[in-house]
């Protein structure tokens, strides 16, 4: 088989030639638009590339002036002696067998005949005694494989056999379409055994290589294997549609705009493949209101295209202009998008308009409420509500700043929060945000357990700045620098220092803890979807900035991975880490609770220096939006409770490892999934759990 060295692509512009055909093809580029909730673009235009379905595509070169199927209705009756004479007629007096039938081009057939008969010549029946195959010169065909080819496409026309002209036409068309002939015609001719009918083809060339021009995209080792199996063997048409139906596939599997627009068979079996790709001339945003009027928008042009990653110059996409709407519909700022594609002029590329319905206010009041996993008693344990003031659209850089008060029974975090999503200059979309929190939440979790300790509570202020960026698809990455200021208060809010067994609260030994912490973190998220496969891995560095400050090194991962087998989902949870370092007591790993081990309280299976806390859960579908669950869970400090400062564990009786089992139902939500569980422990201990949002 000879090599692919024939296989040349070229990338040019070129003019695409119009078909004659009459079945003009119905592409997928006619009348798209691109809306929020479609999977495709629609465009209010017909992007028509001449291209037309049911014909064959191909021209010949100009050096033979002959069609490629060119096929002939015309039935010629001739003797074997005087060959063909199709305009001579007879007398009556004659052999009475002088039969002309014809048909023209638009495949109508007329029929003359010195016999007396007035019926139509399609009814007209000629007896064949032999029926055969040749060349186009009459002779015997080189190929028998050709032959019988011919012969196996005939249906009816067989060795005595009456056939009408009718019949003769459609098994001509038949040859034609095996597609192995460029031309077939049929040739009656009278023996002296009866009537012979003769099939002339002309077969088409054998293919030895290949051109391919305009396709920028498409690439050239899809082409090659399309075509591998077809060298040095006759060029079959149906094969050869069925490749351009393969490549044209190719291009809608990715929504691009491209198809092939012709294909010439030239001289020596070499195959033209054209090509053509809308290739997108410009891109602009047009802001209107809500009657669809154009308007003045409040956000900058530039900063909604550098979000799009459709780009001039490109192929344009389908499925890459439904990302960019969702992309900028997540800006927050956004009521509608939608794209409008249209003709740049006769130059066969597409000008780009994103249409943009801004909201009417930036900013606003927004209020919520959730549970706070850190309480576990009081008349409404655990329950907060929030209150936020904030504005996504500053300067109209889509900057947002966010003003927010947490309050519950005893929880409190008041936030001020500023976000950068893309730095302007840079180019690898790398967000900056900088934060200042005030909070006091639950010390329970590591000193609880104790009725005198209910109300213990843990201050922090805090401030930090933090960049993220993309690293890769469907990972993240966090770089920044947070200063904690930490320490514990009573039920009165005065600062402690000890807890009710004498523990340590602080590792300086003051009221507070001062740390400057250095953080790296990355997130890898699966398709994005509730559920779905999840791993983080983040790091904190204390930076000694002076003596009294801590230094410590806390490194923490979890996972979650799931898979569906029939209607059941099968989720598995991991998560561990390990603290090194001098670090206030109240950092340690808590072990127990919703998110952790059910079938405890919050933290009263361990608290650790480190941990390792494993889930499995089956769920499965009851009704609607309602869901059942079994599940297990196990935990465990690894024994390192004892080496926290003042063993807060050991003092309060803690086992350090434990695990829960038991059954719970989902319900779909707008804010996540809403889980309720009952689980019992080790101890036979039952206890009810209540959650937002997948498990952590």
């Amino acid at each position: 088989m000879p090599q692919n060295d024939d296989v040349r692509f070229i990338s040019s512009s070129i003019k695409i030639p119009a078909f004659s055909p009459p079945h003009q093809l119905k592409t997928p580029f006619h009348s798209l638009q691109l809306t929020p909730g479609n999977k495709f673009a629609k465009l209010p235009f017909n992007f028509n590339f001449d291209f037309v379905r049911n014909q064959s595509f191909f021209h010949r070169n100009k050096v033979s002036n002959k069609s490629p199927l060119f096929c002939s209705a015309s039935l010629v009756l001739s003797d074997t002696e005087t060959g063909p004479a199709p305009a001579q007629s007879k007398t009556a007096g004659d052999s009475g067998l002088a039969v002309q039938l014809r048909g023209d081009d638009s495949g109508s057939v007329t029929q003359s005949k010195n016999v007396g008969s007035g019926r139509a010549a399609e009814e007209e029946r000629v007896l064949i005694s032999e029926v055969f195959v040749r060349n186009k010169d009459g002779e015997e065909l080189e190929r028998k494989d050709l032959e019988g080819e011919a012969l196996n496409a005939l249906k009816a026309s067989r060795a005595n056999s009456a056939l009408t002209v009718r019949e003769v036409q459609e098994d001509v068309h038949r040859i034609i379409a095996s597609g192995y002939f460029m031309s077939c015609m049929p040739v009656a001719v009278d023996t002296r055994d009866g009537i012979r009918l003769i099939f002339q083809v002309e077969p088409n060339q054998e293919f030895q290589g290949l051109v391919c021009e305009g396709a920028n995209v498409l690439p050239s080792k899809f082409i090659e294997d399309a075509f591998r199996d077809g060298y040095g063997k006759v060029v079959n048409i149906r094969r050869l549609d069925e490749v351009i139906s393969s490549i044209n596939g190719w291009y809608m599997e990715r929504g691009l705009f491209g198809m092939v627009s012709g294909v010439d068979i030239l001289s020596g079996g070499m195959v033209k493949l054209q090509v053509s790709e809308a290739e997108v001339n410009n891109v602009s945003i047009r802001f209107l209101d809500k009657t669809g009027e154009p308007t003045v928008g409040k956000t900058r042009p530039e900063t909604i295209l550098r979000q799009l990653t459709t780009k001039k110059g490109q192929v344009y996409s389908m499925i890459q202009g439904k990302r960019d709407v969702d992309t900028v519909l997540a800006m927050g700022v956004m009521d509608d998008v939608s794209v409008i594609p249209q003709p740049a002029g006769d130059t066969g590329k597409v000008d780009l308009t994103m249409n943009v319905v801004e909201r009417k206010r930036g900013g606003g009041i927004s209020g919520g409420g959730g549970i706070s996993s850190g309480i576990t008693s009081g008349p409404l344990p655990g329950l907060i509500g929030s209150i936020a003031v904030h504005h996504k659209n500053l300067f109209g850089r889509n900057q947002k700043l966010n003003l927010s008060l947490e309050r519950g029974q005893i929880d409190s975090i008041f936030r001020i929060n500023y976000t950068d999503p893309w730095i302007e200059g840079d180019d690898k979309r790398t967000s900056r945000s900088i934060m200042i929190q005030n909070s006091r939440t639950p010390g329970n979790l590591v000193h609880g357990n104790e009725n005198h300790q209910n109300a213990l509570t843990i201050g922090r202020i805090t401030a930090g700045i933090d960049f993220s960026r993309p690293l890769r698809p469907k990972w993240n990455g966090t770089a920044g620098l947070v200063y904690h200021r930490a320490g514990a208060h009573d039920e009165k809010g005065s600062s402690i220092i000890r807890d009710f067994f004498g523990s340590p609260l602080t590792a300086s030994g003051k009221n507070n803890d001062d740390m400057l912490l250095a953080k790296l973190e990355t997130v890898y998220t699966g398709s994005g979807e509730p559920g779905s496969s999840m791993f983080v891995f983040n790091m904190d560095q204390g930076i000694p900035v002076s003596p009294e400050w801590l230094v410590f090194n806390r490194v923490n991962a979890r996972a979650r991975q799931s898979f569906s087998l029939g209607p059941a989902s099968f989720h598995f949870c991991l998560s561990g880490g390990h603290m090194a370092g001098k670090f206030p007591p109240h950092e340690a790993f808590p072990i127990g609770g919703t998110n952790s081990v059910r079938g405890y309280e919050e933290g009263t299976v361990g608290s650790g220096r480190s941990y390792v806390v494993g889930s499995g859960e089956i769920s499965f579908p009851v009704r609607g939006s309602l869901s059942g669950a079994v599940f297990a869970d196990y935990g465990t400090d690894l024994g390192s409770g004892p080496t926290v400062p003042g063993d807060p564990a050991g003092a309060r009786n803690k086992a350090g490892s434990g695990y829960g089992y038991g059954l719970g139902i989902r319900v779909d939500s707008p804010l996540g999934p809403l889980r309720l569980e009952y689980a019992f422990n080790d101890q036979r201990t039952g206890r009810f759990h209540f959650g937002i949002g997948p498990r952590n």
